[in-house]
């Protein structure tokens, strides 16, 4: 199974959907809430969120919807890169609430070749997050250095440092 490009598999143009979806939990996002210390009421206290807000229930924090949309897109856009260069803009277009499911896609801007070492190459890319109805939620636009083929053969190929099984009683 691959996981990820090199810079000649890219393609300008080229659209890939991410799968699977991601149904988001409640407790998805009151444990992401809690490790990054947001502890903001819209997104923890439903009591709150019922009776104060617009919403009427507890909207899905925003830094989740985008880490789990950057996680979806890895084995297709970023699963060799060298370094992930530049979040270029992040924008919450509609929210999202316990129960929804995320599906992600992802197209590719534009490409260019490293100006300092031949052997990589920047991916601009666009991630658009999307509800089970269809709704926009979320889109960035970020910057992928990845390797060359000849990089990546260099290295140890497609799965570099992964051991070899050793056969029973050798």
């Amino acid at each position: 199974m691959q996981f990820g490009r090199t810079y000649e598999e890219f393609e300008v143009g080229a659209v890939y959907k991410h799968w699977p979806g991601k149904t988001v939990t409640e407790y998805d996002d009151h444990l992401f809430c809690l490790l990054t210390m947001n502890h903001h009421p819209l997104h923890m206290d439903a009591n709150y969120a019922e009776k104060t807000t617009d919403f009427g229930k507890n909207v899905v924090v925003g830094n989740y919807i985008y880490s789990l949309l950057l996680g979806m897109s890895v084995p297709d856009v970023s699963g060799k890169a060298i370094a992930n260069l530049e979040i270029e803009s992040l924008k919450h277009v509609a929210p999202t609430f316990h129960g929804d499911t995320l599906y992600g896609q992802t197209t590719v801007l534009d490409k260019w070749r490293s100006k300092s070492k031949d052997d990589r190459g920047i991916v601009h890319v666009e991630t658009q997050g999307y509800k089970q109805d269809g709704t926009l939620v979320c889109v960035f636009r970020r910057k992928v250095m990845v390797p060359t083929a000849t990089y990546t053969e260099e290295r140890g190929g497609e799965q570099p440092g992964r051991p070899e099984l050793k056969e029973q009683g050798k």
